[in-house]
């Protein structure tokens, strides 16, 4: 397919199957942004620089991916950096559901853009950020997860976190 995608989210934080999409994406992609989106509307854990700074940390040097943030309209955003393809990541029917309004909205606005889904692995399939600040914050352990930096980051903010997992 080639060309580039930007990847937007809240990353609050990035876990492993965020990973996953990016790393298949760039299966698609000769160059991906991920991209933060700041809403200050909404609580989150991490500052919009430290999910930029885990991000970057998670991806290493990939001279093929981009880390950025935008607030406001993430077509807005798209148009700005002069992409045409969204990528989003599916896990269950639920984020079918919003992903395919968010994006039939996304259509509405600007007809050029097109969104591409990609399904997460079936071992990413029940993680997200939220499950994993709930279970980090009641002292359960995220270990794989997470990437190792989200990890020690999650365990400064809830230094009651167990080390390993019982599965």
């Amino acid at each position: 397919m080639g060309g580039v995608a930007v990847y937007p989210g809240s990353f609050d934080p990035i876990t492993n199957g965020h990973m996953d999409i990016i790393e298949r994406g760039l299966g698609v992609f000769d160059k991906i942004i991920v991209t933060v989106g700041i809403n200050p509307n909404k609580k989150t854990l991490f500052s919009v620089e430290e999910r930029i700074s885990m991000i970057r940390e998670a991806i290493g040097k990939n001279p093929r991916v981009e880390v950025d943030s935008f607030s406001g309209l993430l077509i807005n955003y798209v148009e700005k950096s002069g992409v045409h393809c969204l990528l989003r990541g599916l896990r269950a029917m639920s984020d079918f559901e919003y992903e395919f309004q968010m994006a039939l909205m996304n259509r509405r606005l600007n007809r050029n853009i097109e969104t591409v889904f990609l399904m997460t692995g079936a071992r990413w399939f029940f993680c997200n950020s939220g499950i994993v600040k709930e279970a980090a914050a009641l002292g359960g352990s995220v270990e794989g997860m997470v990437p190792g930096v989200v990890l020690k980051k999650l365990k400064q903010k809830f230094p009651g976190m167990v080390k390993k997992s019982g599965i």
